[in-house]
């Protein structure tokens, strides 16, 4: 053995990973908890959070070879659908590479570099698909110094994507079925998100008055995103579906971590966050256009993640009324838009914060929640736009600030692409 830099102790051969072990979860117990949490409009989680306290530095099972120090952690939860991984302590020097993988190589996350560094200093990685993996970091000796890496949260997935059996309602379209053609660029706007690595939702990348690709990107408040915590938002780009009704063969390699909280309002059930990276422009990821008029929708469609399955599309064919949540009468309070029941598709936990576009492919709002259902043709309820511009009156709790950053009065945009 021999002292590095920071009191490192550093085998000279391999030495056995540590490891952190979770015992299997009561998924019935779980799901009991998801249907109170589902009346009370609270996010659907998919995992259950564990706090952990593992740091990099203070580990001893490093080796080292031709001046690379090797570091490796494995995390056991049998019978987990999935895990993920929350870094509450994350700054990589550039030499350094951290992998995160199942333990037999059969899904492996792309690498996190120095590239990943951000001002919050915190990492959350996506989903593994498996209840064994190995978390793995290489980095040259002479940047030991510089590095920070402690393993903060995990989350033990007990129903999340790619589960085998169909979850979502028969009646949702699949995006690449028929019903999507024509609103191919709405379609590449939305994403389904995770939050704390134990929640989610989904939400959407949209424009701005400059059209100049800054990565704004919105939800539903009830979601829990707050500025405690947006550095822990995962979006997943282009889940769904290859062909319609077909193989789950959704992608899940396709994703950004992080985020800055920018503004939020209960009012209008919405939140604003500014997405540490702009999605790859391999992705195809659009930035969806908006209305803020004071004018109902002729019709409307909704592109959402029901029940964390792969993205679907809905249709309303009668005109929205503007109304408060959860009621009928007409105009309310006003923050809300009622759409009485779909057409076709419906809704479903999960799909909070999607958006609602109107005839003209304009968001005019995010789901807060409602009854619909597939076996249940009833009303949802979205938080407007037009609300949400000036949300509270007051900086943090309105759009305007950052989608018209330069107060240019514009009533409407449209999706970039």
């Amino acid at each position: 053995m021999r002292l590095l830099a920071l009191g490192l102790l550093v085998a000279a051969t391999s030495a056995l990973a540590g490891e952190s072990f979770f015992a299997p979860l009561n998924v019935k117990s779980l799901h009991d908890q998801e249907l109170a949490r589902e009346q009370k409009g609270e996010a659907p989680r998919f995992a259950v959070p564990h706090r952990e306290s593992v740091s990099a530095l203070h580990d001893k099972s490093w080796r080292e070879e031709n001046g690379e120090l090797t570091w490796t952690h494995r995390v056991l939860a049998p019978n987990s659908v999935s895990l993920n991984f929350g870094f509450t302590k994350f700054h990589l020097p550039e030499s350094a590479e951290l992998t995160v993988r199942a333990s037999d190589f059969t899904h492996v996350i792309r690498p996190f570099t120095a590239a990943d560094n951000n001002a919050a200093g915190e990492l959350w990685t996506p989903v593994v698909m498996s209840d064994d993996v190995t978390i793995e970091l290489k980095i040259a000796a002479r940047e030991l110094a510089q590095l920070e890496l402690e393993l903060g949260v995990v989350g033990q997935g007990f129903r999340t994507f790619a589960q085998r059996t169909q979850k979502a309602g028969s009646c949702n379209i699949d995006v690449a079925c028929s019903e999507g053609a024509g609103w191919e660029a709405e379609i590449n706007s939305v994403a389904v998100i995770s939050r704390g690595g134990s929640t989610f939702c989904t939400g959407f990348m949209v424009n701005n008055t400059a059209e100049d690709r800054t990565p704004f990107f919105m939800t539903a408040d009830h979601c829990g995103i707050n500025a405690g915590n947006a550095a822990s938002l995962v979006t997943y780009w282009n889940y769904q579906r290859s062909t319609c009704r077909g193989s789950r063969d959704a992608t899940r390699s396709q994703f950004n971590t992080g985020s800055q909280f920018l503004a939020g309002s209960r009012r209008s059930d919405f939140t604003l966050v500014r997405l540490n990276q702009a999605p790859a422009p391999e992705w195809n990821v659009t930035y969806a256009g908006w209305d803020r008029s004071d004018v109902d929708a002729a019709m409307a469609v909704a592109i959402h993640h029901p029940s964390t399955d792969e993205k679907s599309i809905s249709f309303e064919y009668d005109p929205t009324t503007v109304t408060s949540y959860l009621q009928a009468a007409v105009p309310g309070d006003g923050t809300h838009i009622r759409v009485a029941d779909w057409d076709k598709g419906t809704t479903e936990p999960g799909s909070s914060g999607s958006p609602l576009f109107n005839q003209d492919h304009r968001v005019i709002g995010q789901l807060h929640g409602g009854y619909a259902s597939c076996t249940s043709r009833t009303a949802d309820w979205y938080g407007r736009i037009h609300t949400s511009w000036e949300g509270d009156g007051r900086v943090g709790t309105r759009l305007k600030d950052h989608l018209d950053s330069q107060n240019r009065g514009a009533m409407t945009t449209d999706t970039l692409r």
